[in-house]
């Protein structure tokens, strides 16, 4: 008979679940994810210690709970501490953005934080997910706001499932500017929740072009989820002082780095 877990017999499809079944419920035991899975005990103890050690997840006595909370804040905690230097990438930011053109905020504090750099006299259509994002673009008397509906995520104060999905990828948008949880030259873009991914991936597949901007930690950082490879994105605006910048300009991005005076 064939071996109905073959399909998630690879470590890091495996991992992966293990991570979905650890947002799910909050724990994880390695009895349980020895059964769910059919594979042994070492083999359990081999996943949880990888991923405690890249810092996805706590190990403790007989499983696994999440990562302490403090490792990903809040969003309005990030955006309460918006400073000079993210106001200033996202003003360059803002500064890309041209009358007349369908452009996609995916959500977070810096774009968020684009958003309000706008000017009021702009002429857009905006698709966002975010109802932060929305709010702050009510008051531009030339701005057509689409906000995509869905579940909303308290932690990201923005919308998830397949009708956000769906709105989003009926959208043929010249421009995107993609929230960033964290980026890596060889892991990609990825996210601390699960329920971002298939949202973030829409928002990427229907823009012409796409410009993450970002401070300096999120650079190298990998989260649990990963929405897609780095060249998805064609533009990355971020601090002068970033070390190994050249591994991301290798892959094909180009990459602006601002020097705050």
């Amino acid at each position: 008979m064939q071996n109905t877990h073959q399909a998630i017999d690879l470590p890091s499809l495996r991992k992966q679940k293990i991570l979905l079944l650890l947002e799910r419920d909050g724990k994880v035991t390695a009895s349980e994810l020895v059964d769910h899975f059919a594979v042994s005990q070492d083999t359990i103890r081999r996943d949880l210690g990888e991923l405690a050690a890249a810092g996805l997840l706590q190990r403790v006595h007989g499983g696994a709970l999440p990562r302490p909370k403090d490792t990903g804040k809040d969003f309005f905690t990030r955006v309460g501490e918006t400073n000079e230097v993210k106001r200033h990438l996202a003003q360059l930011a803002a500064d890309r953005v041209e009358d007349g053109q369908i452009v996609l905020f995916d959500s977070g504090s810096t774009t968020l934080q684009i958003a309000q750099s706008l000017p009021r006299s702009i002429r857009l259509t905006v698709v966002t997910p975010s109802p932060m994002i929305a709010i702050a673009l009510a008051d531009h008397p030339h701005v057509k706001v689409i906000l995509a509906g869905g579940q909303l995520n308290p932690a990201t104060v923005s919308t998830s499932g397949q009708e956000a999905v769906r709105l989003i990828q009926s959208i043929k948008a010249d421009l995107l500017f993609t929230g960033v949880c964290a980026l890596h030259p060889q892991v990609g873009i990825s996210s601390l929740h699960f329920d971002e991914v298939a949202v973030k991936q829409a928002l990427l597949d229907s823009a012409s072009q796409v410009v993450a901007v970002t401070m300096a930690d999120k650079l190298g950082a990998v989260e649990p989820f990963v929405v897609g490879p780095c060249s998805r994105i064609h533009t990355l605006i971020t601090e002068w002082h970033v070390q190994g910048i050249e591994a991301y300009e290798q892959l094909g991005l180009e990459v602006l780095r601002v020097e705050i005076e």
